[in-house]
């Protein structure tokens, strides 16, 4: 098993198939950065310097970087994935991108190897606490054989469901996002509305988690919206590309999306005012910036 990418999410999922997988398994990892790299070295991984030595010993390998084109990236030149394929490999893309990406992917690596590299995507859900936990959702999509050579090592970091054919993970990770980014939002807005008005929010937030306001979302970001916390772990940025990419499902599907376009321009604009580096939850601190409507400027 490989796995490529070991940032805030990549690293414990390469941690958590380490250790779930059955004795004498190997996980074969790489990455931009090496240091990122030692832990798991430490417990039993092996480090490879690029993507083609993995691709070389591994028969099934998770790729977890921001984007598609971090996704092509890791397939070309002379170190690059698809240089490493010379026998039945499945390409386990983790990464949130579009559905239309992954399917042109698959397309593209099938006839590129001969049909030795199939794609399934398997987006996650759950942030740097579910990954850390092994609590993630994974939703799968892709060929049912292609699928059944990941379900085991993605069920070490989580719950895995293959959902449909492939892009099937991707359109519910759009889903899923459309969700998680009206849950920040309103939290948010919440959050000032509250403070503004003489509120101790912790105590808000504790007791909303207790009624039809609950929700994972809340349970995970309360405390930061309690005490302005918006160090990064899950990139406001990020929220762009996911809501760009479920809207263009949408527009493939002709289904109307108001809120999804409202929340699309609220990540784009707080992304392009600096805001983006940080966590979702600075919505909060771009609210407080922002004057009402119907203020004067």
């Amino acid at each position: 098993m490989g796995v490529v990418g070991l940032g805030v999410m990549g690293r414990p999922m390469a941690g958590h198939l380490l250790a779930g997988l059955p004795p004498g398994s190997s996980v074969h990892i790489t990455a931009r950065r090496p240091a990122a790299a030692a832990s798991l070295v430490a417990d039993g991984a092996t480090w490879h310097p690029t993507a083609r030595e993995v691709a070389a010993v591994a028969d099934v390998v998770v790729v977890m970087v921001p984007d598609a084109p971090d996704v092509r990236d890791l397939l070309e030149g002379p170190d690059g994935l698809l240089a490493g394929v010379s026998a039945p490999t499945v390409l386990a893309v983790s990464s949130t991108v579009a559905p239309d990406a992954v399917r042109e992917l698959d397309a593209d690596v099938r006839a590129r190897t001969g049909g030795l590299l199939r794609v399934v995507d398997a987006p996650v859900s759950g942030g740097e606490e579910g990954a850390v936990a092994g609590t993630l959702s994974v939703m799968v999509g892709g060929a049912a054989a292609d699928v059944a050579e990941v379900l085991d090592v993605f069920a070490t970091m989580g719950t895995a469901v293959h959902l449909g054919p492939l892009g099937a993970g991707q359109v519910a990770k759009a889903c899923n996002q459309i969700i998680v980014a009206a849950e920040v939002l309103a939290l948010g807005e919440a959050a000032v509305v509250a403070e503004r008005a003489g509120l101790d929010v912790r105590a808000l937030f504790d007791l909303l988690g207790r009624g039809f306001a609950g929700s994972r979302v809340l349970e995970v970001k309360k405390e930061r919206f309690a005490t302005h916390d918006h160090s990064p772990s899950g990139a406001a940025k990020f929220m762009v590309k996911d809501l760009r990419a479920a809207t263009g499902e949408a527009r493939r599907t002709a289904t109307p999306t108001p809120q999804a376009d409202l929340l699309l321009q609220v990540f784009t604009d707080l992304t392009a005012q600096g805001y983006g580096d940080q966590d979702t939850a600075v919505v909060q601190a771009w609210l407080e910036a922002t004057p009402r409507r119907d203020d004067p400027a």
